[in-house]
């Protein structure tokens, strides 16, 4: 089975139109608010990029895991670590760091049936890793992913397309 060209996905269309054809104000406020706390440089993008990627993996979401795939490309990660995010747990390409941030989305967007999502011990470990300000950096990343994930799932933009190419009407 061969993968779709970028031209055989030339009539695809989302499901719904540009968000911000209906909310042109309050869209580019939350994203460009989210963005500057997401990236005040108190988290590596790199790690932004892998716990947003590993988000678009446990959700489902092919528009998701190819733009965060392709940001971590453009800013120079190696193939190994982008494609062992999906197993980072056994993979040796992560540090600390990175480790309890994947662990941390992990825990926010997994059912735990037998305990509260984020326990006190994952808390402590990554508090071992971020200071106060670095850790609401770190939850702030997570929530700008969960942020789109509605739209991802819901509006179907087209993965792989620029964000203005996306969006029907």
């Amino acid at each position: 089975m061969s993968t779709p060209t970028t031209t055989e996905q030339a009539g695809l269309r989302s499901r719904l139109p540009d968000p911000t054809a209906f909310f042109p104000e309050e869209v580019g406020m939350l994203a460009g608010g989210m963005a500057a706390v997401v990236g005040n440089g108190l988290i590596p993008r790199t790690t932004v990029g892998l716990v947003q990627l590993r988000a678009g993996q446990l959700v489902g979401s092919t528009y998701h895991t190819v733009r965060q795939a392709g940001l971590l490309r453009e800013a120079g990660e190696p193939e190994e670590r982008i494609t062992a995010v999906a197993s980072w747990r056994d993979a040796p390409y992560f540090t600390g760091p990175e480790r309890v941030a994947l662990e941390l989305v992990e825990a926010v967007l997994s059912p735990n049936p037998s305990g509260e999502r984020v326990p006190d011990e994952l808390y402590d470990r990554a508090r071992g890793h971020y200071d106060e300000r670095a850790l609401w950096t770190l939850i702030m990343a997570i929530g700008q992913i969960c942020f789109f994930i509605p739209v991802a799932l819901i509006a179907k933009p087209i993965p792989g397309r620029p964000l203005g190419e996306n969006y029907t009407g």
